[in-house]
């Protein structure tokens, strides 16, 4: 009957004892499992064993079903709040022109109100990855004063295989 993942119920715990707690919330104390299951039976509920890696392990009286609904909305709730984010990349040229710049700012504004950082990388070829830092610097910083939405360093500027970049995050 127990699917992988779980909680043991009734008859399919395999401890002796649990601490076992009531359907309004009282503690019953430590009881044997054949106890336990007794006065789950005569109150119409299931004993269903809440946390098995507790000494001695935690059993609830209750409705299984009820609590299997309150945990699934639980679980919910706790992805919603969890937000995913990740890291976006934009490559930069030495010669990208000005409007190809602003459409990758505004693309990079986009992300950063979605919550995402922005990886923005100067893209060199050959020669000009010997090209001086200051210049190098303000190539990245021209897409900066660019983007729209506020924004600060998450990383400052570092050297990566195709060039330098840097990372920027949404400001608090």
């Amino acid at each position: 009957m127990n699917t992988p993942g779980s909680p043991r119920i009734n008859e399919n715990i395999r401890a002796r004892e649990l601490r076992v707690i009531g359907p309004d919330g009282e503690n019953f104390g430590v009881l044997a499992t054949e106890d336990a299951l007794k006065k789950a039976k005569s109150l119409n509920l299931d004993l269903i064993e809440i946390s098995p890696n507790a000494e001695p392990p935690v059993a609830k009286i209750t409705d299984y079903g009820k609590y299997m609904y309150s945990e699934a909305k639980k679980d919910k709730e706790r992805k919603a709040k969890s937000s995913v984010t990740g890291t976006r990349e934009i490559q930069v040229k030495l010669t990208t022109g000005e409007n190809d710049l602003l459409m990758k700012a505004k693309r990079a504004s986009e992300w950063l109100a979605e919550g995402n950082r922005v990886k923005i990388e100067l893209f060199l070829k050959g020669r000009s990855k010997f090209l001086e830092k200051p210049f190098l610097e303000e190539r990245l910083t021209r897409i900066l004063k660019l983007i729209s939405t506020n924004h600060r360093l998450a990383e400052t500027m570092k050297d990566g295989p195709k060039g330098p970049y840097i990372v920027i995050e949404r400001a608090k």
